[in-house]
């Protein structure tokens, strides 16, 4: 829902009702995660898609009736081959949606939690979606406070503290509790989404496939951050708008910069004297993915200056060198996207193989969190 939310904030700020559809729950081969999210607004705006086109016809009438009568509706999607007619996903899988109407009234807390997300706050929204609870109730939790309520204050602490225990992970998915609260398989039907701030791509090497590496790198979600220590070569003017460019030593800038789990760190610069004490120091911390960029020459140069200088064979493992799939990539462009697929790959667990010598679900589940 995070690509959507400027047209939401700004219907909700002049107090327009819209339909907010949400993915809450998949199976199979879905073409969306939980989460993802579609929304219909003032003179029938659409923003967003549910399915990649396959139910979004359907999903416009239900998010035009949801804002007429102001009942919250679950609808389930699946495949449909019988009927031609049939509203249903042609890639065999099953969706289920929560359509809900979205005014100030109904939902307080939306604007603060758009707020949040927009300042990369982590918050998760939580929201009924069955059992014997208001349906569209919405509960949103951030670290210290809370806004909104599920329709009882033993359920509000229960999900509070579920939410919160996942918010640095940004977990989305599905809960069950019992009425005030208590862990029950049979009772209120939760859904958890959860809103972290944007993982970090750090570039370093202030050349042309840099500026591509960060276009790409935006498009896919991320927060960009060019690093180089040439303050000629690194000027904002070089690279996509809304990119962080720092000069200084790569090495020392990350020595100084906080890494996670989900952070992509893209080494650019192909020279030794920068390279190697960077991915000493990106080798030994948290990161999603270490890639650096070179011939198999300079990659062989690399690793053995690398192992000289004491990382052990576990923490040369992470290194990805030379980063990117083998796509026969040759301007910064297809390179970008060259690292960009092996990126994805490795967030997913693709095999990076085409999709018509595989087999199994074209979208296969996300991993657990």
């Amino acid at each position: 829902m995070r690509d959507i939310l400027p047209a939401l904030t700004r219907w909700y700020a002049a107090g327009r009702p819209f339909g907010l559809a949400g993915v809450v729950g998949t199976s199979r081969s879905a073409p969306r995660d939980p989460g993802a999210a579609m929304a219909v607004g003032p003179n029938d705006e659409v923003v967003g898609s549910v399915s990649g086109g396959c139910v979004e016809g359907a999903v416009f009438e239900l998010a035009r009736e949801v804002v007429a009568d102001g009942e919250a509706r679950l609808e389930t999607f699946g495949y449909s081959d019988d009927d031609a007619f049939a509203v249903g996903l042609t890639c065999g899988g099953e969706i289920t949606l929560l359509v809900r109407p979205v005014t100030p009234e109904r939902d307080p807390a939306f604007g603060a939690v758009a707020e949040s997300v927009a300042a990369g706050e982590p918050v998760t929204v939580a929201t009924v979606t069955d059992g014997p609870a208001p349906r569209g109730a919405t509960l949103a939790v951030w670290s210290g406070r809370l806004s909104g309520s599920l329709g009882t204050a033993g359920l509000d602490a229960a999900v509070a503290a579920d939410a919160r225990g996942e918010l640095a992970l940004g977990a989305t998915g599905l809960r069950h509790y019992g009425p005030r609260g208590q862990r029950r398989e049979d009772a209120v039907e939760v859904f958890l989404q959860s809103f972290a701030p944007p993982p970090r791509m750090l570039v370093f090497g202030a050349i042309d496939y840099a500026a591509a590496v960060a276009r790409i790198g935006g498009f896919l979600g991320y927060r960009v951050t060019v690093c180089d220590a040439r303050p000629v070569f690194t000027t904002p003017r070089r690279f996509p708008e809304g990119v962080e460019v720092v000069v200084d030593w790569p090495h020392r800038y990350l020595q100084g910069t906080e890494t996670d789990e989900r952070t992509v760190i893209c080494v650019l610069t192909h020279d030794p004297k920068f390279d190697v004490p960077l991915l000493q120091e990106a080798l030994r911390r948290p990161a999603a993915c270490i890639g650096a960029m070179g011939s198999r020459r300079t990659h062989t140069e690399r690793r053995d200056r690398l192992v000289e200088s004491g990382l052990t064979g576990a923490e040369m493992s992470r290194l990805r060198s030379p980063v990117g799939l083998d796509l026969g990539a040759r301007t910064p462009e297809e390179v970008a996207v060259s690292v960009a697929a092996e990126i994805v790959a490795l967030r997913w667990g693709g095999t990076g193989a085409p999709l018509s010598v595989t087999e199994g679900a074209v979208h296969p589940p996300a991993p657990a969190p």
